[in-house]
């Protein structure tokens, strides 16, 4: 009987089976998406809108602040809709792909808190015509979305099609939102600052 010297060795103990990730790896991002999403609605449609929230100087009015600080969110979201396709080789790009697609997700969300804050505190969860409905469903969604999102970047082994889709998902209700409020703002009284 002769030997060869390239077979694999068998290492011990021997290596554990691949295990399939628990049903409770995706449950607990989507329950705290739910809770997220219902707690700010509950609170928005609970809290007394007080009518004003934050107004900057340069602006002519709070709708203004709110529907350019949405503006340049939906920008940076275009970014990372964009680098997103980059990172995952649907597009050409360059190296910096994913600090480009972090980074501009972090500035469209550190820009679209503001404009959060001031619907829920100033405006709070309406529903007296659809497209502020939908505006106020949408916010919820965005960031209870948003919240998985970032719960499921932190997690290993995830399908591959995970991510895309929840990264759908928070683009699809930003965009929503802008389209419901920004553009909405613009188109009745004018593109104005």
């Amino acid at each position: 009987m002769t030997v060869d010297p390239n077979a694999a060795t068998q290492s011990w103990p021997p290596p554990e089976p691949e295990r399939r990730p628990s049903a409770a790896r995706y449950l607990i991002p989507a329950l705290v998406a739910a809770a997220v999403a219902v707690a700010l609605g509950a609170y928005g449609k609970v809290h007394d809108p007080t009518g004003t929230a934050f107004n900057l100087a340069g602006f002519s009015s709070t709708g203004a602040v709110k529907s350019w600080l949405a503006t340049v969110a939906f920008f940076f979201v275009l970014v990372q809709l964009v680098s997103a396709l980059m990172v995952y080789g649907k597009l050409p790009g360059p190296s910096w792909s994913a600090t480009l697609h972090r980074w501009s997700g972090r500035a469209a969300f550190l820009v679209a808190v503001p404009v959060a804050v001031h619907c829920l505190y100033a405006l709070g969860f309406q529903s007296y015509e659809s497209r502020v409905l939908w505006h106020s469903l949408f916010g919820c969604f965005f960031f209870g979305v948003f919240s998985a999102k970032m719960l499921l970047l932190r997690s290993e082994r995830l399908p591959g099609w995970l991510l895309p889709i929840v990264g759908g998902l928070v683009f699809t209700a930003l965009t929503i939102l802008w389209l419901t409020s920004a553009l909405w703002f613009f188109r009745t009284f004018g593109v104005t600052t």
